[in-house]
């Protein structure tokens, strides 16, 4: 167990990934259970951002335009992702939406898990998933919104999990796919770069582009996208959303700063993410931290301009990053990380923050203090390597030699 191959290491990791009794198990069935059945009961379309999107296919199926809807902020091929749904009854929608992303939240954390190569039956997975559903606030309100980010919290780790045993090109076809969904991911083509996977990247860009067009062409006014939604997500001129988007520079201008110079310190801030970002591909260090460490600088840089962005979309990131706290220098390691998420914690509250019209501060103040330690993380000295590919535990002995047992 305390191979000098095999970051795991200490007692209380082993005690970790030790099997869970279903004492344990029930734990977080119980808590995610409830909370899918509260939205269920008090929730009349399933999840208000749901219903957004499913709306937008009713209308398109009755012979509107689904961009009629300003909140609609999804690509055409979401349309007819949305569909099937449009021809259930709301009162199964109710009754199925919440359940359904509780399950698709947990199997991202079951795939954060298989990335850092931990039994699925341990008990770090069952007190994780505990620890996500009930300890993280913004679980709760994805469950509750239904907002269609869960799909990416979904397809990230198995991206991730594709590409760390070599499969590059299916890792591109899985986040082309999300991105034509909600293009939540686009970020994550700078990963396909930085390991020179030209295919990988052309998959990420060609199969939401190929997806959009052809939705867009059945729809009555195929170009509404770039001439309605596109023009809103760049301006962010909505004060619905705007009470709350969680970064810097929908926040700061809230706070007195011109808007100019908060996109300004935004978009510095996002920059220095992606180099740590790049810095932490290079590293070439043993073990599966490399590409969720890497993947998460890059979508936290995103987020940090991101019109809108909401606390749910921590929940992208947060599983490959607290999957990795068995193993040795990992960024769960850090007392900062810990700190950074406390503000999410559900029985805290914050003087002055507890309001709805405050709550984007509460966010911003997480969604930075994570940005900046997962950046600071990355970018600790360590020995490099030029940008050569990644290939994988099966081709490159390096990063496919520590596992646990």
């Amino acid at each position: 167990m305390n191979s000098g191959k095999n970051p795991v290491k200490g007692d209380i990791s082993g005690w970790l990934v030790r099997p869970a009794s279903w004492h344990l198990w029930a734990v977080p069935v119980l808590v995610a259970g409830a909370q899918a059945v509260r939205v269920a009961r008090f929730s009349p379309d399933g999840g208000m951002d749901n219903a957004i999107v499913v709306h937008a296919a009713r209308t398109w199926l009755a012979g509107g335009s689904p961009y009629d809807d300003p909140h609609f902020l999804y690509l055409p091929s979401a349309v007819l992702a949305a569909a099937p749904q449009a021809l259930l009854p709301p009162s199964w929608l109710r009754l199925l939406v919440p359940p359904a992303v509780t399950v698709l939240l947990a199997g991202a954390w079951a795939l954060a898990l298989r990335l850092h190569r931990l039994p699925l039956g341990s008990r770090f997975a069952a007190l994780g998933l505990a620890g996500l559903a009930a300890g993280f606030a913004p679980f709760a309100h994805l469950v509750q919104l239904a907002n269609w980010t869960v799909t990416a919290a979904l397809a990230l780790p198995l991206a991730l999990l594709l590409a760390g045993r070599g499969r590059w090109t299916a890792a591109g076809v899985v986040i082309g796919a999300a991105v034509a969904l909600k293009p939540l991911l686009a970020p994550m083509a700078l990963l396909f770069l930085f390991a020179r996977r030209w295919r990988a990247l052309a998959a990420t860009v060609l199969v939401p582009a190929a997806a959009s067009a052809g939705a867009g062409l059945l729809m009555p006014d195929p170009a509404a996208f770039f001439t309605r939604t596109l023009p809103f997500l760049l301006k962010g001129d909505d004060s619905f959303v705007r009470l709350y988007e969680a970064s810097p520079a929908a926040v700061l201008p809230r706070l007195g700063v011109p808007p100019g110079l908060a996109g300004l310190l935004a978009a510095a801030a996002a920059g220095v993410g992606v180099w740590c970002a790049h810095r932490r591909w290079r590293r070439a260090d043993p073990g599966p931290l490399r590409l969720p460490e890497t993947a998460a600088a890059l979508m936290l840089s995103a987020f940090l301009v991101s019109r809108p962005a909401y606390d749910h979309y921590l929940l992208v990131v947060l599983p490959l990053l607290l999957a990795g706290l068995p193993y040795a220098g990992s960024v769960a390691r850090r007392p900062w990380f810990w700190l950074a998420l406390a503000p999410q914690l559900p029985s805290l509250a914050l003087p002055y923050l507890e309001p709805p019209r405050r709550r984007a501060f509460k966010d911003a103040l997480t969604l930075c203090a994570l940005a900046a330690t997962v950046a600071a993380h990355c970018a600790r000295r360590g020995p490099l390597r030029g940008p050569g590919r990644f290939v994988g535990p099966r081709r490159e002995q390096s990063d496919g030699a520590a596992r646990v047992p």
